[in-house]
């Protein structure tokens, strides 16, 4: 029975200009994650990552607080099954498909009156409108209400992930444990795939993933079973969990 990993990337920056980077909380908890297991003795057989900036980043981190521990740790093979599903390209297209929707219509005004009162890009009240309205949009997505032409579905990212996830099974020694750094969408189908889940049940596990936090695995052959999820022992101090 072979262990495997998934660990969400720390927190990046959501309403910068750039949101595919860890802010300096996201790279105080990928500190904190490689820390952790290293302090613990967990051995990685192989380490693999997503291809988002911020799924490497938190990779690199880790890898470097084993180093500084004077523990090995894997060379990070980069997999794009472990992407994020295409989430800004989403909210893009459908958005303006769900205006005439009273609910949507509301939480966008909230979001616009929210950042036009913003201080700053780090506004909580703005960070939480904006997820109010990231979720509504996403969820109507996922269910199959609007269609995203020329985007990767719901249905197709699930697959994709679930064959990298194939993949990383059959690579795996019996017995042996990997670690996959990726986000919260690709959990998610990890999740669906142990569990059976349906795509709105899916989603919502997305929602409850911690930045930096880790979900494992047991698998051997064709089964797949959960064995802990969204675990942050490592994430102690004020401000470490965040969602986003």
């Amino acid at each position: 029975m072979s262990h495997i990993i998934l660990a969400r990337h720390g927190q990046a920056s959501l309403l910068e200009r750039d949101y595919d980077k860890l802010c300096a909380n996201g790279e105080t908890q990928s500190r904190l994650l490689g820390e952790y297991w290293a302090r613990r003795g967990v051995v990685f057989g192989s380490a693999y990552s997503g291809p988002r900036f911020r799924q490497r980043e938190t990779a690199r981190i880790v890898a470097e607080a084993y180093r500084r521990a004077g523990v090995d740790f894997p060379e990070t093979a980069v997999m794009s099954e472990f992407d994020e599903y295409q989430a800004e390209a989403v909210l893009r297209e459908c958005l303006p498909q769900l205006l005439k929707n009273a609910e949507i219509k509301e939480l966008r005004r909230a979001y616009e009156k929210s950042s036009e009162a913003a201080a700053s890009a780090h506004s909580d009240d703005r960070r939480k409108k904006f997820q109010r309205l990231f979720e509504a949009v996403i969820s109507k997505w996922v269910a199959g209400e609007v269609t995203a032409d020329g985007i990767e579905s719901w249905h197709e990212f699930c697959l994709r992930v679930e064959r990298g996830l194939a993949q990383v099974v059959r690579d795996t020694p019996p017995a042996a444990s990997v670690v996959i750094f990726t986000s919260a969408g690709p959990i998610g189908a990890a999740m669906r795939r142990a569990l059976h889940l349906s795509a709105e049940d899916t989603l919502q596990m997305t929602w409850m993933s911690r930045n930096a936090s880790f979900t494992t695995f047991l698998a051997s052959g064709e089964r797949f079973t959960l064995s802990t999820f969204n675990a942050h022992p490592h994430l102690e101090g004020d401000g470490l969990l965040t969602y986003r």
